[in-house]
């Protein structure tokens, strides 16, 4: 089972590096984990070190597109 590591930096399955700052409980209800992460990358839109939120389950998740299954955030583990 994977289990989120706050300090460890994940990539998106778009491309996009992120570091988990923390895994928070919802205050209205707390049964729901919430894993907040920084951008370590800048956008158009968005500075380095924006900050997001979004349901543990969510970010643990795999995707599939095109017929392929990924991770929707992968950990990125030293060589």
């Amino acid at each position: 089972k994977r289990e989120i590591k706050v300090g460890q930096k994940y990539k998106h399955f778009k491309g996009g590096i992120h570091e988990v700052v923390a895994v928070a409980l919802d205050c209205e209800d707390p049964k729901r984990e919430l894993v907040v992460y920084k951008s370590l990358y800048e956008t158009p839109e968005y500075p380095i070190g924006t900050v997001w939120t979004r349901e543990k389950n969510n970010f643990l998740e795999e995707i599939t597109r095109d017929g392929k299954t990924f991770l929707r955030f992968e950990e990125i583990r030293p060589i």
